[in-house]
């Protein structure tokens, strides 16, 4: 297991050797055997048991992650199986979810059970815990994972209360010309670069996140907010650029500030097959690259889980004290 761990604009990486993906290959397919779903929270316990079967780096490796995300936010791990010999065709239709176990979501439920608790929402696709992020015919230009133009930086589900605490993206398949990237822009290089002025707009209640028609809200989630909360020296940051508004000027001035270093400071990672990205959601926003689809079974395919490192403070939004949130 070699681990990297950079500071500036690196992300934390780490990279599994062939025996250590063959042992976690193994107790993936055990995971994986026909008649496991994925959404079964008997499974999810399955799942969350074979976590302590991994090879120790990897295991090792995510714990820190978990306590220090370091300066972008964000760690890649190169090598994991993804049944990529038994892949079958990218899927395009809308709301694609993984519902019976295979070596990648059994990959993603115990990497999810080592950095906390898989969890899902219930009006985004279905609920699922692990779903399919892949280009979808007549969304193109969709701001959305079914979309294949550029994806703004945001925090993922920034409108709502419990938020995933981390986003994990597994590529099984990389997009024809291997253009498609992973943007990543991390408040801890940011912070540094803005103006005195950015920042107390940017920690002041002066901006709005309405959440999608999808969650049925009616308009709850909406209450004026701060971009930026907690420590002062190392903040959170809750942000969507394109469904996040300002209430003021020095807001709206703020907001471009924020914008224009989210591109100066920002990373952009290729995934592979085997590639797992894992963003800090608190203090990393996250977009992507365009590229163009071709709709021919072999598109770019990701798979896609969140993860909440307290789960029980979401209880009141679960049922059954389960995986989804309503």
């Amino acid at each position: 297991m070699t681990v990297t761990v950079e500071t500036g604009a690196q992300p934390v990486t780490l990279t599994v050797d062939t025996d250590e993906a063959l042992l976690t290959e193994r107790v993936a397919a055990e995971l994986a055997a026909p008649g496991g779903m994925v959404d079964d929270p008997a499974w999810l316990a399955r799942a969350r048991r074979a976590w302590s079967e991994l090879p120790a780096g990897l295991s090792g490796g995510l714990r820190e992650f978990r306590k220090d995300s370091g300066r972008t936010g964000t760690m890649l791990i190169h090598g994991l199986p993804v049944g990529e010999a038994m892949l079958p065709q990218t899927p395009n239709r809308p709301g694609s979810v993984q519902r019976e176990a295979t070596v990648s979501a059994a990959v993603l439920a115990m990497v999810a059970s080592g950095l906390g608790d898989p969890a899902a929402y219930r009006p985004e696709k279905t609920g699922a815990i692990v779903q399919d992020v892949v280009p979808v015919p007549g969304q193109e230009d969709y701001q959305s994972n079914a979309g294949s133009v550029l994806l703004t930086f945001h925090t993922e589900n920034a409108f709502h209360a419990h938020r995933p605490d981390f986003v994990m993206l597994l590529c099984l398949r990389a997009d024809h010309e291997g253009v498609a990237g992973l943007r990543t822009a991390c408040i801890r290089e940011v912070l540094p670069l803005l103006s005195e002025e950015a920042r107390q707009a940017l920690f002041s209640e002066e901006f709005v996140t309405a959440p999608p028609p999808s969650f049925g809200m009616d308009g709850m989630g909406a209450e004026p907010h701060a971009v930026l909360y907690g420590a002062v020296e190392d903040p959170d940051i809750c942000v969507d650029l394109a469904a996040t508004e300002p209430r003021t000027q020095r807001a709206k001035e703020a907001m471009a500030e924020l914008q224009e270093l989210f591109d100066r400071t920002a990373q952009t990672v290729r995934l592979v097959p085997g590639d797992l990205a894992i963003v800090d959601n608190r203090v990393t926003v996250h977009g992507r690259t365009s590229f163009r689809p071709r709709y021919d079974g072999q598109d770019r395919w990701l798979q896609r889980t969140f993860v909440l490192t307290d789960l029980r403070r979401s209880r009141g939004h679960r049922d059954g004290d389960g995986h989804v949130l309503d």
